[in-house]
């Protein structure tokens, strides 16, 4: 199995950039497809972007796409979400996720979860 951690949240005004980070430990970091969900409070767990095991290919939701990233690096352990042009309405709680054998877009897909990064965006 792997265990996640996720750094990087913090508050910021609307139009400015944060980063997450999620490191995994335990289980080869390569074998796992990649995926960041979100929470807003009072809303379910939602889908942000994935990535395959290797890198090559990624996938965000529409309401993100074009301003959030993810990226990853597996001799590093590591997955990334670059967000830009954050609006108040991607305040939420984020998640990191891995699966060991499947790459979709419901949380039931994915099999590890980090503990969250908060993510507070005002206007």
């Amino acid at each position: 199995q792997v265990q996640l951690v996720e750094s990087g949240g913090g508050s910021v005004q609307a139009g400015a950039s944060l980063r997450l980070a999620c490191a995994g430990s335990g289980r080869a970091f390569s074998g796992y497809s990649m995926a960041w969900f979100r929470q807003a409070p009072g809303k379910e767990r939602e889908f942000v972007c994935r990535i395959t095991r290797s890198g090559e290919t990624s996938y965000c939701t529409d309401s993100v796409s074009g301003r959030f990233a993810i990226s990853r690096d597996n001799t590093k352990s590591s997955v990334w979400l670059q967000m830009d042009r954050l609006k108040p309405e991607d305040t939420a709680i984020y998640y990191c996720a891995a699966a060991e054998t499947k790459y979709g877009i419901r949380a039931n897909d994915y099999d590890y979860w980090g503990q969250g990064a908060q993510v507070t965006v005002s206007s």
